[in-house]
C-alpha cells in the first residue's frame, strides 16, 4: 500500500468524537507552550475551542485518505507565540509531514527571521498560510518557500483558483447540517485548510514540494 500523505494541523488541536473528523486518520500529536517547549506529546492534543476541530474536518473532507498530525499552539484563545509556532513548524518536518497547515499568521515583521529559520528547516514539506490579512502581508504565508493562500467568497467549495502564485479558495468552512454559513466559523483559516486538502489529495502522486507546487498551478476547472 502506497504510504499516506501526512499532513500537519498547527492549531487548536482537535476533537476526536466530533462527527465531522475521521479519528482513524489521527495521527499522536504535541501541545506546545508559548516558550517553544513540548508540554505535551503522544496523543491526540485535545480541542477546547473548535478551531483546529474546524480546519481539521475541512482538510479531511477533500483528502479522506490523508493521516493528521495534530499539534497544538492555541490553548485558551485564537492567540500563540512567534516561538510556539516556530517550533511547531520544526516539529511537524521531524515527524515527515508531507503538507503543513497554517491556519494562523500575524503582521508583525518582526517575527520574519524566526520564520523563515522554520520554513528552511522544513525543506521537505510544503507550507501553506494565509498570504495577507487585510491587505497587509502576513507571516508565515508572504515569505518565499511557503504557499501563500488567498481568500473569495464566491469560489465554490468543491475548487479553487490559482492567481498570482497563490492558490484561492472559500473561506466557508465544512457545513453543519441547520446551520447557516455565517453562523458557523468562517475566513481565510478555512480558505487555507481547503487549500491544504486539496494539496494532499494532489500529494498522493506528486509527493515532492516542487512537483506538488508544479501539479497545483494547473487548478481544476470551476464547476
Amino acid at each position: 500500500m502506497a504510504e499516506r500523505i501526512l499532513v500537519a494541523v498547527i492549531d487548536s488541536g482537535v476533537h476526536p468524537d466530533h462527527p465531522h473528523i475521521n479519528a482513524a486518520r489521527l495521527r499522536p500529536g504535541f501541545a506546545i507552550g508559548t516558550d517553544g517547549m513540548v508540554i505535551e506529546q503522544g496523543a491526540i492534543p485535545l480541542d477546547r475551542l473548535g478551531h483546529g476541530t474546524a480546519v481539521t474536518a475541512a482538510i479531511q473532507e477533500k483528502a479522506p485518505e490523508a493521516n493528521i498530525l495534530p499539534i497544538r499552539v492555541f490553548h485558551d484563545a485564537l492567540r500563540g507565540s512567534a516561538m510556539a509556532l516556530a517550533s511547531a513548524i520544526g516539529i511537524a518536518a521531524q515527524q515527515g509531514a508531507h503538507i503543513i497547515n497554517l491556519s494562523l499568521g500575524t503582521t508583525n515583521a518582526a517575527h520574519a527571521p524566526l520564520f523563515a529559520d522554520a520554513i528552511a528547516g522544513a525543506p521537505d514539506a510544503l507550507v501553506l498560510a494565509a498570504a495577507q490579512a487585510d491587505g497587509v502581508p502576513c507571516l508565515p504565508g508572504s515569505l518565499p518557500g511557503v504557499l501563500g493562500v488567498g481568500l473569495d467568497w464566491d469560489i465554490p467549495r468543491e475548487t479553487f483558483q490559482w492567481r498570482d502564485g497563490q492558490m484561492i479558495a472559500s473561506g466557508y468552512p465544512r457545513p453543519i447540517p441547520g446551520v447557516p454559513q455565517r453562523r458557523n466559523l468562517y475566513g481565510i483559516s478555512f480558505a487555507v485548510a481547503q487549500a491544504s486538502g486539496f494539496a494532499a489529495a494532489l500529494a498522493q502522486v506528486h509527493k515532492t514540494p516542487a512537483a506538488l507546487r508544479a501539479a497545483l498551478s494547473s487548478p481544476p476547472a470551476t464547476a
